[in-house]
């Protein structure tokens, strides 16, 4: 191992966990996707080491890697690396054994709390985190407590989002950019970069739709993302490009979309997919690839939410309601939806039905 070119005594990483491949990159006064580079590694790898900390230990072919990369290292590099992993040491023993807080049951309530967002029950799922959220000091120094407190945030965030509460002091907005800010001290980039997306969404839901569609544009191409996350980027491209009125533009984003998510093999998104399409054909008049596309979806439905079935039945309503000979069917559906929405709080999509309805009045 390469601790054997270090004189004794020396402090080298006779184990390597998360922490000490962090002091390394440190060391080498490395960024992620540097450190990434040099050991010929993924950054999400790294990324992935670095949260959780001391509780990861690579698998014993990354060991040799990094032994390899320390015993290559310059002797600057080596001799920072030492006094990093003296120090660790030395706060270790220094530090109170008995965590304050059950890391597990958090982590528990966490999937609780997903569970419970996709059935829209938003009071149980504020209760869950309440827990947390009302009890974590924030310390930078417990990565595992900070991680779960990030995670905590960014959920607390969904839960206001799906309320309709985007803007202001109690806002998704402003608890994302807590969760941003969190998971930015920890060195996390697929969380920071998920979080950046997310603000996406909230500025393409308040309307800022032109400075939107440009971010999402900027996010599929981010390899901080997963293939996934920026498969949705390219559909909510087009997503901000319908609601601009620019539909034969966004059909360009959402069919490419469209075809990424079945390679993917990612059902509920491929059906959402061409609800968003439905709506783009809708904008160009061309109402019978709108009803193709929107029973493509409505046959597809995979994650029957509360949430999906009040999007899906008001994208259906509204093609419904372009046609004098359907409306009534889609008056009909919007009813049922409004129902729904003001059922579960869903205050956002409640909103988009009224103007539906009042635009159709008016026509």
């Amino acid at each position: 191992m390469a601790a054997g070119k270090h004189s004794p005594g020396a402090a080298t990483a006779q184990q390597w966990t998360g922490r000490e491949a962090r002091l390394l990159r440190h060391a080498l006064r490395l960024s992620v996707r540097g450190f990434a580079a040099y050991l010929g590694v993924a950054a999400r790898t790294v990324a992935k080491w670095e949260s959780g900390g001391s509780a990861t230990v690579p698998r014993p072919d990354t060991q040799a890697i990094l032994d390899t990369a320390l015993a290559r290292a310059d002797t600057g590099a080596r001799g920072r690396f030492e006094v990093l992993v003296t120090e660790a040491r030395e706060a270790d023993r220094a530090s109170v054994p008995a965590p304050r807080y059950d890391y597990e049951a958090w982590t528990d309530d966490l999937d609780r709390t997903v569970a419970c967002l996709g059935r829209q029950e938003f009071r149980l799922a504020r209760t869950l985190l309440d827990r947390w959220l009302g009890r974590f000091e924030p310390n930078s120094s417990d990565r595992q407590g900070m991680y779960l407190y990030g995670r905590s945030l960014r959920l607390l965030g969904e839960v206001r989002q799906d309320q309709g509460a985007l803007r202001g002091p109690l806002s998704a907005e402003h608890v994302y950019r807590q969760a941003l800010r969190v998971f930015t001290e920890l060195e996390s980039p697929r969380r920071v970069a998920q979080l950046e997306l997310q603000l996406v969404v909230i500025d393409e839901m308040s309307g800022q739709l032109e400075s939107a569609a440009q971010r999402y544009e900027s996010l599929t191409a981010d390899e901080r993302l997963s293939a996934h996350d920026r498969t949705r980027a390219r559909l909510w491209v087009g997503t901000a490009l319908s609601k601009r009125g620019l539909h034969e533009s966004a059909a360009t984003h959402i069919v490419p979309a469209i075809r990424e998510f079945e390679a993917l093999e990612e059902p509920a998104d491929w059906s959402i997919a061409h609800q968003k399409l439905a709506l783009a054909h809708r904008g160009t008049g061309d109402l019978a690839a709108a009803g193709r596309a929107i029973d493509v979806a409505l046959s597809n439905r995979v994650d029957d939410t509360p949430l999906q079935q009040v999007r899906l039945g008001t994208a259906h309503a509204h093609i419904l309601l372009s046609d004098r000979a359907t409306a009534d069917s889609g008056l009909a559906i919007l009813d049922r939806t409004a129902g729904i929405s003001t059922r579960y709080g869903l205050m956002h999509q409640l909103r988009s039905i009224d103007r539906i309805r009042h635009g159709f009045e008016c026509r």
